[in-house]
């Protein structure tokens, strides 16, 4: 299956630089997979696509004239990473979480950070998600992130780099779930040959996560998670992890807040919410606080979360700790709380609205990645290397007119893996990897996380909603 397989000039994640050899924690799935006919190959794949559709694992593509429930593609070769490096990858992200949580507490209290200069004030203040009704609030247990996806890339030497943070409502983890029961039913000999750890737990942890923030003690608490509806990209991941975790899922309109407090409508009568897990941003989460305009969340939630009395994974104002121009922040942050050196490192990053980052960013568009601030999946981008002559003037308007929404990296040489592709030929595609970090009690990270590929050759963005898949990720007891 892979003699033919060309690792060209990129760090390749299962074969070994300079030959044809594997790493030896891929052997035992080289082996497996040379015994395959591609015929087999192809009717495993049928089944997992069928086994996808019936079972609805699908997400939502805007403003897509062809349709818009899409089947999350899915690659048959797994990732496979070592417990040795997956150890290392574990340290860096706790360290990681640990500090964008102090910081986001230090901001919105005494501000520390910005009055010893680390941050400027303005950074922080004209961040599009900075929440300053959250001035002076006390966050139950002090976590403002409880549930997080770090995005992991490698470069050309195989070192691990964070690509960016989504601390506000990261997506994927139910791909990752549903990955993995995929290949353990087209792989069951290979899944438990090679030693790989479950991940099946995520769910039980992310009931613990919630209910260690519950205001009301010596009960079971009320847990519930908070989706936009059925018209929301990740709406198959809401009712899935709801499903799970055993907890109800609801819309804004089957919740009440009164007097302080946030009931959830049931046939019985109304029945109180300790802690709500809310799959929406903080803009439409209350209309009498925040966009007016909203029928997705709940009038006066605010007054009863500012009160104490419900709690909100994650908190409201996390989306400053996404900013992507606070992101270059955050080894400074590991530094000044910690006193430690960060263990995973950044991405170069250039900020548009320092005067020279900005020459140098104007003057190098055609071999940087330019993005803005507060976009995701893909959006408000632009590829240097793949762009126009016209894309690059309508950047470099953009940048001159907004610089502190605009930030700048070079163009990193994502690892590669391989991946089967339509005419079942195993060639290179680029990927990055997603862990999920859940802050509760303990912090918690699932071995593995969703690895995401970029479906076409030679492209660089994994996103589903651009063209990416995803596969299954192996982290090994060993």
């Amino acid at each position: 299956m892979f003699e033919n397989y060309q690792k060209d000039h990129f760090f390749d994640e299962m074969f070994v630089s300079g030959d044809h050899d594997v790493f030896d924690f891929y052997q035992p799935l080289r082996e497996r997979f040379d015994r395959l006919s591609e015929a087999e190959l192809s009717e495993k794949r049928r089944r997992v696509d069928h086994g996808f559709l019936e079972q609805g694992v699908t997400f939502t593509v805007y403003g897509d004239e062809q349709g818009t429930e899409r089947i999350f593609p899915f690659d048959l070769i797994p990732r496979v990473i070592p417990d040795a490096e997956w150890r290392l990858v574990e340290q860096g992200l706790t360290q990681r979480i640990i500090a964008l949580n102090l910081f986001l507490h230090d901001v919105y209290h005494e501000g520390r950070i910005i009055k010893d200069g680390i941050i400027p004030e303005d950074v922080v203040k004209t961040a599009a998600h900075y929440r300053p009704e959250m001035l002076g609030v006390q966050v139950p247990r002090d976590i403002y992130i409880h549930i997080c996806g770090s995005d992991l890339i490698r470069d050309g030497e195989g070192r691990y780099l964070v690509l960016e943070d989504n601390g506000r409502c990261p997506s994927g983890v139910s791909y990752l779930l549903e990955n993995r029961e995929a290949m353990k039913r087209a792989f069951p000999g290979l899944y438990r040959k090679c030693g790989v750890r479950p991940v099946d737990q995520y769910p039980e942890l992310l009931l613990k996560t919630l209910q260690h923030l519950s205001p009301r003690t010596g009960q079971t608490p009320v847990c519930v998670l908070l989706t936009p509806g059925v018209y929301n990209s990740a709406y198959f991941e809401h009712t899935f992890l709801a499903r799970k975790m055993g907890i109800e899922i609801v819309e804004g309109r089957d919740l009440i807040a009164t007097d302080g407090y946030v009931y959830m409508r049931t046939t019985k009568g109304l029945v109180q919410v300790d802690v709500i897990y809310r799959r929406l941003d903080d803009d439409f989460l209350d209309p009498a606080v925040f966009r007016p305009d909203s029928m997705l969340g709940v009038p006066g939630i605010m007054e009863a979360y500012l009160r104490g009395n419900v709690a909100l994974a994650n908190a409201v104002g996390t989306g400053v700790a996404d900013d992507k121009v606070t992101y270059a922040y955050v080894p400074d942050m590991i530094r000044y709380y910690l006193a430690q050196d960060p263990i995973l490192d950044n991405v170069p990053t250039y900020l548009a609205w320092k005067a020279d980052d900005q020459k140098y960013i104007l003057e190098n568009l055609e071999r940087l990645v330019v993005k803005a601030a507060n976009e995701s999946g893909g959006y408000g981008m632009l590829m240097g290397p793949s762009s126009t002559a016209a894309e690059r003037a309508e950047f470099a308007d953009r940048i001159r007119h907004t610089p502190r929404n605009y930030i700048a990296q070079p163009v990193v040489p994502l690892s590669r893996h391989p991946t089967i592709c339509d005419d079942m030929a195993i060639e290179g595609r680029h990927v990055d990897l997603r862990p999920f970090i859940l802050y509760g009690e303990d912090v918690e990270i699932i071995p593995g996380g969703l690895t995401r590929v970029a479906l076409k050759k030679g492209s660089l963005v994994v996103n589903s909603s651009q063209g990416g898949g995803s596969k299954d990720t192996w982290v090994l007891y060993r």
